[in-house]
């Protein structure tokens, strides 16, 4: 979306105009490669683009490369510390990595991560969290922790451009959300390379959506960021599915058909929380790709209201009416609804 710049993992643009590109990581441990290939079919189902997985030893290398082979989800390794781990999981054969170069064994472990990066056309991805902020990266950026971010990461963009390296994707992240936005504003501002944005440790639940939905929603609104995850104490799919919902929500993709609904008042003539999952049973998540869907409780919040729906259905005193673009199509009564709803949307299908 924002970089210039743009890298190909797998065959998946990210960056240099490319669509935002939605990501998780692998909660299986590597040593059950069958646990993982189901969870990567349960991330592909629900639209996942790039997956990290965790690589913390280099016995499970050859665990690794079995599941390379196994799923078609590109992945990208996630190392810590060890520049022999990074070795291992190019030879596995991912095509990207995620690295630390500043704790790379040294200048020598780091040029041979480099040098194979290179020879097997593979990307880095290099990042500071909030939590490995150094006090002289803080002292460097006067106390500015948002700063600071950018401080660890231009050290470590440093020790890759200096070997000629720039197959890069750049992120800092923290956990508050101030801290993040800053960082990233002043990363965008500064270099031509794709973002990883998101916003690290956002918890789970409601409260781990919100945060990460306010912390991703105001940097890609700001033009700022390439690619997402929805860092969520949960399952993988459920941060995939969060992250297509909060480029839905700023128009940025869609995946599926979207839902409009009304939060439901004592003037309701249909149970709309009833009717919404009659519908998800009736049309699959990943149906009817930008189509917009509308459930109304009465004639108040009806066809006016959800005027732009591509196809809409309100409550009435004798059951529920049905209207495509704030226009009124028909009437039913409950017992025909599903027959009703099935005849309707595929008539209206994009």
């Amino acid at each position: 979306m924002a970089s210039l710049k743009s890298v190909v993992i797998k065959g998946l643009k990210i960056g240099g105009g490319a669509p935002v590109r939605v990501e998780s990581m692998l909660k299986t441990r590597l040593a059950d490669v069958e646990g993982c290939v189901k969870e990567c079919r349960a991330l592909l189902k629900a639209g996942c683009e790039l997956a990290r997985v965790a690589l913390p030893d280099e016995v499970l290398a050859p665990k690794l490369a079995e599941l390379v082979k196994k799923t078609e989800l590109p992945l990208m390794a996630d190392i810590h510390f060890n520049h022999k781990l990074a070795l291992a999981a190019l030879s596995a054969g991912v095509p990207a990595i995620r690295v630390n170069p500043g704790n790379m064994s040294g200048a020598a472990g780091l040029a041979e991560v480099v040098a194979a990066a290179k020879d097997r056309g593979a990307v880095i991805r290099i990042g500071a969290n909030g939590g490995s902020v150094g006090n002289a990266q803080l002292a460097a950026a006067g106390g500015d922790r948002g700063a600071a971010l950018v401080v660890a990461v231009e050290e470590q963009l440093g020790a890759l451009l200096e070997r000629g390296f720039e197959d890069v994707i750049v992120s800092a992240k923290s956990s508050s959300v101030a801290e993040t936005v800053r960082a990233n504003a002043l990363l965008a501002q500064k270099y031509p390379f794709p973002l990883h944005v998101g916003i690290t440790e956002a918890g789970c639940g409601n409260s781990g959506i919100v945060k990460g939905a306010v912390g991703i929603g105001l940097m890609l609104a700001q033009g700022m960021g390439d690619t997402i995850r929805v860092s969520l104490t949960g399952a993988g799919a459920e941060e995939v599915e969060t992250g297509y919902s909060i480029l839905s929500a700023l128009a940025l993709r869609s995946r599926g058909w979207q839902l409009i609904s009304c939060p439901t008042c004592g003037r309701r003539r249909i149970e709309v929380a009833a009717l919404v999952e009659k519908l998800r049973k009736i049309i699959p998540a990943d149906a009817f790709s930008g189509m917009t869907i509308a459930v109304m409780g009465c004639e108040v919040n009806g066809p006016k209201e959800a005027a732009n729906a591509d196809l809409g259905i309100a409550g009435s005193p004798e059951g529920f009416i049905i209207f495509k673009k704030g226009a009124f199509v028909c009437r039913g009564s409950m017992e025909t609804f599903e027959e009703t709803v099935r005849h309707e949307i595929f008539l209206t299908k994009p």
